[in-house]
């Protein structure tokens, strides 16, 4: 295709400077060839204006002005005047912006001046020029605007890779989480009953009963809860989660041997399902930290939803027991309050004043 259109612009060339010259008769003098070669060489000057266009605006004008002023010497063909449009529309697209008001008021001196030393028309001086210097312009406005739009679609791109790199970490961030939380949770309750059940499986075969069932069973609701994320991510369609929740874990935390109580007050209807998530899993994550770090203590459970904001409280006393051989991964607490502040909440940590441990998060309803 840019063969093509280099090859239109030599035959254009030859059919509007060198045959006409030819047929007309081809001048003598040296001058009279020079007047030729600067008329074919402004012409031919074309073949770059789309790599080079200021330069051929320029080079090719300065040509174009050359031959002209070598007139007398030769004759001047007016189909050569089509060159002269071109290198106006050229003009055109070689200057954007305030450059290019710069580029028309040169344009009009230079018209001035071809006009003066061609001594012909001004008509047909402004006929040949102006319609492709604002043809060449209306070109590159349509260009820039293409050039703009293809850099707002690479940018737009971009920020939708950037967006979804974003949310596939927030997605993976908060399956980490919810895994923390349930197995978590039921792997510290297996481990601080298995360890009570071997110290009593010879002395109190009746209490170690009891002991393995409380792991059948932390083992059983750990793998229902692993089933119940399963089908989230799955898609399937679960009922919101609520406040009864916080009832079940703290049940289960009993039974498993935790001295741990739950008071309720005020209105417990109207939690929206994430905000009684997240409450659910402070909750949890507390009980599970209290088992861990203080064995023995006991542990109160406050949900508070009075006025305008749920408050959820865990607080446990100092550890009476000798603390299990357990490591944590030093993440829950991290990524608990993380999702705390997701639901426009804040969440308080820290040790009480008689050695143990308080948790409260806030949740506006």
């Amino acid at each position: 295709m840019r063969r093509l259109e280099q090859a239109g612009i030599v035959l254009l060339v030859l059919a509007t400077v060198a045959l006409p010259t030819a047929i007309h008769g081809w001048p003598a003098t040296v001058l009279g060839n020079v007047f030729v070669a600067a008329a074919v060489a402004s012409g031919l000057a074309l073949l770059w204006w789309r790599s080079h266009p200021r330069v051929v605006a320029v080079g090719g004008g300065g040509l174009w002005l050359a031959a002209a002023c070598l007139g007398d010497y030769g004759w001047f063909p007016d189909l050569a005047l089509v060159i002269m449009a071109l290198l106006a529309a050229v003009t055109a697209l070689g200057w954007r912006g305030r450059a290019a008001w710069v580029t028309g008021a040169g344009l009009a001196a230079y018209l001035v001046v071809f006009w003066l030393v061609l001594a012909t028309s001004p008509v047909a001086v402004v006929m040949f020029s102006v319609p492709g210097f604002l043809a060449g312009t209306v070109f590159r406005l349509r260009r820039e605007a293409a050039d703009e739009l293809a850099q707002r679609g690479r940018e737009l791109e971009e920020e939708r890779e950037l967006f979804a790199d974003l949310a596939l970490r927030h997605e993976r961030a908060r399956i980490a989480a919810e895994l923390h939380d349930i197995v978590g949770h039921a792997i510290s309750v297996m481990i601080i009953q298995a360890a009570a059940g071997q110290r009593l499986v010879d002395n109190d075969p009746a209490r170690a009963k009891q002991t393995f069932a409380a792991i059948a069973e932390s083992a059983r609701q750990g793998s229902e809860d692993l089933q119940r994320l399963i089908e989230l991510l799955g898609g399937t369609e679960i009922g919101g989660p609520d406040l009864s929740l916080i009832e079940e874990v703290v049940t289960r935390a009993a039974r498993s041997g935790l001295d741990v109580s739950c008071r309720f007050e005020g209105d417990r209807d109207g939690v929206a399902a994430p905000i009684a998530h997240i409450a659910f899993r402070v909750v949890q994550e507390s009980l599970t930290n209290a088992m861990r770090h203080a064995p023995g203590a006991a542990v109160r459970v406050r949900v508070n939803g009075t006025g305008r904001d749920l408050t959820v409280s865990v607080e446990n006393d100092r550890s009476t027991q000798e603390r299990p051989a357990m490591s944590g991964t030093g993440r829950g607490l991290t990524g608990l309050r993380e999702r705390v502040h997701e639901q426009a909440g804040r969440l308080l940590v820290g040790p009480t004043s008689y050695g143990g441990w308080h948790v409260e998060a806030t949740f506006p309803k």
